[in-house]
């Protein structure tokens, strides 16, 4: 009855939290410094266990000072939005709490993420194509470079990797810090990752790819991965994956495309063309929880010859989990994790619940959000576009009347918009100058709310010029 009456109190606050995420005149988040947080909140886990309305009150009060990423003026991650089928799915998969390693154990949801994972492959062009559901687009990259590494050298699997081999991998040098990661994970070491020059858009040069990889081998080096990005994490650039196609194969080189960030683009037909070639790559790592809305994690990696993923995996004998008395493929043998969270049931909700052309249309309306963002940026007099906007992420800074630190000023302007609660975004460095970056993740947000978001900045950069 207690647990009843607590699940009852419970769903009140999620009902409560939901309306508020559609209300931008709420906070963002109400800040607090960590000494603040502890005043407001017993973090201890004390000897004798709580009270129901004290259980109800430790609810109130994680919700009241997270930050509200479901709220439209949270602008600050790669991700951001409330999806509610999703978060449906998500409640429903944690109620049945299943692990994907069988079918035996996760009938339904082994089905629907295979179902997933086709439907991903479409879009991607792998017509014999395959896939997992990890733990993040970390994760799917570090285990796209695993399998490349396993194709170069198979038998690395029983006897470990040769440092006489020399193994390099090139990635863009804007590129996710997660591929120096995945290198030291599988043995090749973070310094055998060569960061290929950009251009000014944050593009990789296939040229500036093409030298590379003719310098390591050269050197008696060999090149066995090439990561090309789709979208970065800070001017959302595009490398042409087509034209490092075309190097990959004259090299015989995996060529893996990092869509964590930038993949979901696909579902538009109005905006793909940024990943032409992408049937030409070998691997893709998809995040639907980035800007198809999904709550975290919900991350991908899909290859294009089936059977690669099983291929990475060491002979399996655990008949006290694998039976094979199935007509389905147990998705633990083609997993480096052997229990694994359900992520694909929440996906399969939100895009049974919007279809197919609904999320083709919500990925479109990023698109437009983006480029408003960015044409006030181009016509307001104090502020100044620091990259051409080229997908979800506009890069800009103010200009204040008097003569100061730029860079200074819009860190004191970011700190001081985002402590206010109103609104939330973050910045990074183009070279070593300051960007304030807004992204358009959310695929509820009107120009109304880029319009609020605006107001709220202008507020508070008036107010520090003052």
């Amino acid at each position: 009855m207690r647990d009843l009456e607590i699940l009852s109190g419970a769903f009140e606050k999620i009902k409560a939290y939901i309306n508020n995420n559609q209300d931008n005149s709420k906070p963002v988040v109400q800040f607090r410094t960590p000494a603040q947080l502890k005043e407001v909140i017993n973090f201890k886990v004390e000897k004798n266990g709580v009270s129901e309305g004290e259980f109800l009150e430790m609810l109130d009060k994680y919700l009241e000072y997270s930050v509200k990423t479901g709220n439209k003026q949270f602008l600050n991650q790669l991700y951001s939005g409330f999806n509610f089928p999703a978060f449906i799915g998500e409640v429903f998969t944690v109620l049945a709490n299943t692990s994907m390693y069988t079918y035996e154990v996760a009938p339904v949801a082994t089905t629907i993420e295979a179902e997933m994972i086709s439907l991903m492959n479409s879009y991607a062009g792998y017509t014999d194509g395959d896939g997992i559901f990890l733990s993040g687009g970390s994760n799917a990259n570090l285990v796209a470079m695993f399998s490349a590494r396993n194709r170069v050298l198979p038998e690395s699997r029983f006897d470990g990797y040769d440092r006489s081999q020399k193994l390099v991998a090139f990635v863009n040098a804007q590129a996710h810090y997660s591929f120096e990661t995945a290198a030291n994970v599988i043995g090749i070491g973070a310094k055998n990752v060569i960061k290929v020059k950009a251009d000014n858009e944050g593009r990789l040069i296939p040229a500036e790819l093409e030298k590379e990889i003719a310098n390591a081998i050269n050197r008696g080096e060999t090149p066995f991965f090439v990561a090309a990005t789709c979208a970065t994490t800070l001017l959302g650039a595009y490398d042409p994956i087509d034209e490092m196609a075309k190097i990959c194969k004259k090299y015989n080189i995996w060529l893996h495309a990092d869509g964590s960030f930038g993949g979901s683009i696909i579902l538009s037909d109005k905006h793909r063309h940024l990943m032409k070639g992408i049937e030409e790559t070998d691997s893709f790592a998809w995040n639907p929880h980035k800007l198809m809305n999904i709550p975290l994690i919900c991350s991908a990696l899909l290859v294009k010859k089936r059977g690669t993923l099983q291929h990475n995996i060491t002979d399996i004998n655990t008949d006290y989990i694998f039976h094979d008395i199935d007509a389905i493929e147990d998705l633990g043998k083609k997993s480096i994790q052997c229990g694994r969270k359900v992520d694909a049931v929440k996906l399969w909700f939100a895009w049974k619940y919007f279809g197919l052309e609904g999320y083709q249309n919500r990925i479109d309306n990023l698109i437009d959000m983006a480029t408003y963002a960015e044409s006030i940026v181009n016509e307001h007099p104090k502020l100044e576009l620091l990259s051409n906007r080229q997908s979800f992420a506009v890069c800009f800074r103010y200009i204040p009347s008097k003569e100061t630190d730029l860079n200074k000023f819009n860190l004191e302007l970011r700190e001081s918009l985002r402590k206010s609660g109103k609104s939330i975004v973050n910045y990074g460095y183009i070279a070593k100058t300051l960007a304030v970056r807004l992204i358009t993740a959310n695929g509820e947000l009107q120009k109304s709310d880029i319009d609020l978001f605006f107001s709220h900045l202008l507020f508070e950069a008036d107010k520090l010029e003052s």
